[in-house]
């Protein structure tokens, strides 16, 4: 059997792995979103609250099919998107975020 290159999907063993956008507040309040799946439709994940870009979930028995046992694992990994334009109210928020956050992403845990 021959399997070609996916744009959208990549294959490790029988498991498969996509990435999957999201919105930073569905990121930081935790969302349920749809994920694509390799037969052509999709699947819902929940995205736990206070998740980072990279965390991968798992989507048991969504992967490859395996004709001789259990078909493999769909990986989504998040990956989070920030607007490329804000409109006012929008950078608002922002702003009054950052300015009452004491988080920074740079600091070593």
């Amino acid at each position: 059997m021959r399997i070609r290159s996916h744009p959208q999907f990549r294959l490790d063993d029988r498991d498969v792995h996509v990435q999957v956008p999201v919105s930073p507040w569905e990121a930081a309040l935790g969302a349920t979103v749809p994920v694509p799946t390799p037969g052509g439709g999709t699947a819902k994940v929940t995205v736990p609250a206070g998740s980072s870009s990279g965390r991968r979930l798992r989507l048991r028995g969504e992967g490859m099919p395996n004709p001789r046992g259990a078909s493999g694992d769909l990986y989504a990994e998040l990956r989070i998107m920030v607007p490329p334009t804000l409109g006012e109210r929008e950078r608002e928020l922002f702003e009054e975020l950052a300015a009452t956050s004491s988080f920074d992403p740079r600091r070593t845990r």
